[in-house]
């Protein structure tokens, strides 16, 4: 019975009312009208779907990402397991931004400098911001900045959940495949390796795997399945 409540809340809370319905197509909207604008006055050319597909990809990180956050709202709880599940999220975030690309090891080759990219992408993509130093390198792309930050987002909610339930709930936690479905990809991905016909398939639909790994991803996240 208490299940399926669960299920009945969380899809009421999914339900958008009028106002929330006019800002999305607000949203959607600005959006399609921000692409317009960059294929007017950049040199790209948008032919075939696969680049509308590319258009498309960032968007669909950013609405998603960006509605779970705002449809989420962690449990209360204390003050320890809030700093427990805010440690656990930001090394999620930090796991996700080193196997997604956005930090990594120095580029040792490359010139050391920091640059910010613009037009040169399509929204989403871009701004984006790029540095190379000695230590260190950053490519700090939109979509991925706010996805990843939306599923550290809910990985804090559904710690503080698990936080509360009993020992299963913590182990349900742990082996939850929904975390670690975003790391797992792309460390698949690399693995394959670049003289393999399965590797070139894999490098073609990337970005494509990787949008619809998020979507399932956030939406696993978002139910929580191991909360109170």
């Amino acid at each position: 019975m208490t299940t399926d409540a669960t299920i009945t809340d969380r899809l009421a809370g999914l339900r958008p009312d009028r106002e929330e319905l006019l800002i999305a197509l607000l949203i959607l909207n600005s959006e399609l009208l921000l692409l317009g604008v960059y294929w007017v006055v950049s040199s790209a050319e948008l032919t075939g779907t696969l680049a509308i597909r590319y258009w498309i990809y960032p968007f669909v990180w950013i609405n998603v990402g960006l509605l779970a956050i705002v449809k989420t709202t962690p449990v209360a709880a204390s003050s320890r397991d809030r700093w427990l599940a805010g440690a656990i999220a930001v090394g999620y975030f930090a796991v996700l931004a080193y196997v997604g690309g956005l930090v990594g090891p120095d580029i040792s080759m490359a010139e050391k400098n920091l640059s910010l990219t613009v037009l040169g992408l399509p929204p989403g993509w871009a701004p984006t911001l790029l540095y190379n130093g000695s230590y260190f390198a950053m490519s700090l792309i939109p979509f991925k900045l706010v996805g990843y930050a939306a599923l550290a987002y809910l990985v804090y909610a559904t710690v503080l959940d698990a936080a509360g339930s009993a020992v299963t709930g913590l182990l349900g936690l742990l082996s939850c495949v929904s975390c670690t479905w975003p790391v797992l990809a792309t460390v698949a991905s690399s693995l394959l390796g670049s003289g393999t016909a399965i590797a070139g398939a894999v490098t073609a639909q990337s970005y494509g795997i990787s949008t619809v790994v998020f979507v399932v991803t956030v939406g696993l996240l978002y139910w929580r399945p191991f909360g109170r």
